[in-house]
């Protein structure tokens, strides 16, 4: 591929992201998502999916065409559809509450990655697959799934669908103690998904 292809299909899938985001807002703002809504949302996923492989829009589409395989969107789905609507577009804030600023906190530069007996924990959802395909891959390289942030974590892996809003969502606990932690000196790296996926050669 030469770069002018690559540096298209990267401006396309940087479009198909905004518009992403823009739906998620306008879907999951009335904290609920009914059936029409699941369809339409997979409608659009399918043909922007064939306009490019962006792995965030591929990750979706899989799981809303397994919740509406049998037609029927059920409470539980609508639940985990919100909720992936929402960690995409970011959960809005407390009405009241003064919004925080702030952007991800990723080491930078980003480090190199050794994956000899170190240990990853994942947070928010990630576009490579579920948190057990990702796990599984740790494993594969013979590294170590760690259970929570500790002062012995190596690298806390921030999923693609983490935003700039991370601070209100329930997983920014997480990011949190681990900046506590690297701000006092412990060895603990924040990477983004992207990195992780580029140093284990995905």
């Amino acid at each position: 591929m030469d770069i002018f292809t690559r540096f298209n299909r990267k401006g396309i899938q940087d479009r198909q992201v905004d518009t992403l985001i823009g739906l998620s807002k306008g879907l999951a703002a009335d904290q609920k998502i009914d059936q029409a809504e699941a369809e339409f949302l997979m409608s659009w996923l399918v043909q922007n999916r064939q306009a490019s492989e962006n792995p965030v829009i591929c990750n979706l589409l899989d799981k809303v065409a397994v919740m509406l395989e049998d037609g029927v969107l059920d409470a539980d789905e609508s639940s985990e559809l919100l909720r992936l609507l929402q960690s995409i577009a970011g959960d809005r804030s407390v009405i009241g509450e003064l919004a925080k600023t702030s952007s991800l906190p990723v080491n930078y530069p980003l480090p190199a990655i050794s994956f000899d007996a170190t240990s990853f924990l994942f947070t928010g959802t990630c576009a490579y697959g579920t948190r057990r395909a990702c796990q599984a891959v740790i494993e594969s390289l013979g590294a170590l799934n760690a259970k929570g942030v500790t002062k012995s974590l190596n690298y806390l892996v921030l999923g693609t669908y983490v935003t700039d809003s991370w601070a209100h969502e329930a997983f920014g606990r997480k990011i949190e103690k681990a900046m506590h932690y690297r701000d006092n000196g412990v060895p603990i790296a924040i990477i983004t998904e992207e990195h992780w996926a580029n140093e284990a050669g995905l």
